[in-house]
């Protein structure tokens, strides 16, 4: 008998990935945790129900999210990541040796138990003596921090459910705070194919936008996630995405990436013109 996980993207179309056996299955005390072992991806880990990372192309979106703003802010040493209890983030920051602190805030600590024993690719860095784990509501934490911060990663799951709190202005207004005179924020920004992905997108974008005084969108291609086709937010109290990249200093760093490079890094903020129109569309004038 064959055996498909699937997951829905819009009511009317489904992502189907064969399933060799199930790994790991828990209901935690915020959602449903599920790892499948699977011939095309390798290990998949699911939140209830929807696809959150697969062995076979998690380096491009952990790559994307972290050394955009850390080949930006050249600086960069005491950063928050929010989410990522699978640790890849981690393992991206890891890899830089001016970093000298990494707060993580996982809501969930089943997801992070869960990935230190099935996902150990991605979790194979949080016992690094940099990196300290909290588990507690983000939107808690994140208002008790002040100028205290170069870099915040939130690397949530989509804006329903238990993460919709990291997408209001609110938050964006606390993460500003927290940030010091020169820090960058990103996060994960969903897909702005299908109608209410690009909805969802508008408002996150609309809220940073009008938090910070530099704000961009940048893409990258994720076979896995919705459309195949990933966006995420830039932004800043000081940096530009593009004029302040330093890619000579981010090369002299010799990381080897599979998926990130400096001349990429360029040409992500690059937008096709239907995504272009549709963040007009909620910029307010500056």
């Amino acid at each position: 008998m064959e055996f498909w996980f699937s997951e829905f993207h819009t009511p009317d179309v489904k992502h189907s990935i064969r399933v060799n056996k199930q790994l790991y299955s828990k209901q935690s005390d915020y959602q449903r945790i599920d790892i499948f072992e699977t011939p095309e991806f390798g290990r998949v880990l699911t939140l209830d129900g929807n696809v959150m990372l697969t062995e076979r192309d998690e380096f491009i979106y952990d790559e994307m999210i972290v050394h955009v703003p850390m080949a930006v802010h050249q600086e960069a040493k005491d950063i928050l990541v929010i989410g990522a209890g699978d640790g890849g983030v981690v393992r991206e920051l890891t890899r830089y040796d001016r970093v000298e602190r990494i707060d993580l805030v996982e809501m969930d600590p089943q997801v992070v138990e869960a990935c230190r024993a099935y996902l150990p690719g991605n979790a194979c860095r949080m016992d690094d003596r940099r990196v300290h784990i909290y588990f507690e509501n983000a939107l808690k934490y994140i208002r008790r921090c002040e100028e205290e911060y170069d870099l915040i990663i939130v690397d949530s799951s989509d804006p329903f459910g238990p993460s919709e709190g990291l997408f209001t202005r609110e938050f964006y207004g606390s993460c500003f705070n927290a940030l010091k005179e020169d820090g960058i924020m990103v996060n994960q920004q969903g897909s702005p194919f299908y109608t209410e992905d690009a909805s969802a997108m508008q408002r996150s974008h609309k809220r940073i936008a009008s938090t910070f005084p530099v704000s961009r969108v940048y893409q990258a291609h994720i076979p896995t996630f919705a459309a195949g086709y990933w966006l995420f937010g830039f932004a800043s109290k000081k940096y530009h995405p593009i004029d302040d990249l330093d890619a000579d200093a981010w090369k002299a760093l010799n990381l080897r990436t599979r998926y990130y490079t400096t001349r990429l890094h360029v040409g992500a903020f690059y937008l096709p013109a239907f995504l272009e129109e549709m963040l007009r569309e909620v910029e307010e004038p500056k």
